[in-house]
């Protein structure tokens, strides 16, 4: 007769361990994020935190992993709709103020606190911001594919540009919120300017193509 563990026991124990790592960042901080409060966080016995991941660096690392994933799977539909600059924009704005709601700004914060002395724990976030980067770059992609500007734009260059610039912004919210609303507020505005050349009749387009590549010589 088998002894094995279920399966189904287990995943579900592994989930309550992710979620519970992730409320203790929220709530607690990465100072706090210790076997005996995730484990309570998560309702079950701290043993389980070694048992299923080895050590805490781990559990933070996979919850890490695990919360973006669940993140980004709920946005993706809308980003493969967005069709501009100005829509990512505005959709970036959008998500900041529901994920800072939701207190998930709060977990990268600590996250990033916590991936400056740990090393596990910076590649599990890197990891975690590249695929925010991913999906980034695919909009960027699309948008620019059409775009007078896209032969002077790298796209996977700008998805990491735009994502840096929301997590700094999202950080740096928490010391000066008027602040990240005008650092958002003149990101619309490029995004205005953008779309302005783009709306150029072909003469003109032509005419700001040839005087880019002649400033980029």
């Amino acid at each position: 007769m088998g002894t094995g563990k279920d399966p189904a026991k287990s995943a579900e124990t592994r989930t309550k361990l992710l979620d519970g790592a992730l409320r203790t960042l929220t709530e607690q901080g990465i100072a706090k994020a210790s076997a005996r409060n995730i484990a309570a966080a998560a309702g079950v016995n701290q043993a389980l935190v070694f048992y299923h991941f080895g050590s805490v660096d781990d559990l933070l690392a996979a919850a890490c992993r695990h919360g973006t994933e669940q993140r980004v799977s709920l946005y993706r539909e809308r980003l493969a709709e967005i069709g501009s600059l100005s829509e990512l924009l505005a959709f970036g704005r959008e998500m900041h103020e529901a994920e800072r709601a939701a207190g998930h700004v709060a977990v990268l914060g600590q996250l990033l606190a916590g991936a400056q002395t740990q090393p596990r724990l910076a590649a599990a976030t890197a990891a975690g911001l590249a695929l925010w980067i991913e999906e980034i770059e695919k909009v960027l992609t699309r948008v620019l594919s059409t775009s007078p500007l896209a032969e002077f734009v790298d796209p996977v260059g700008l998805a990491r540009a735009v994502g840096a610039s929301f997590v700094g912004m999202e950080l740096y919210e928490g010391v000066d919120p008027e602040g990240t609303g005008r650092a958002l507020d003149s990101l619309e505005q490029l995004s205005v300017l953008v779309t302005a050349v783009e709306d150029l009749g072909p003469l003109a387009q032509r005419a700001v193509r040839h005087r880019l590549r002649r400033t980029r010589a």
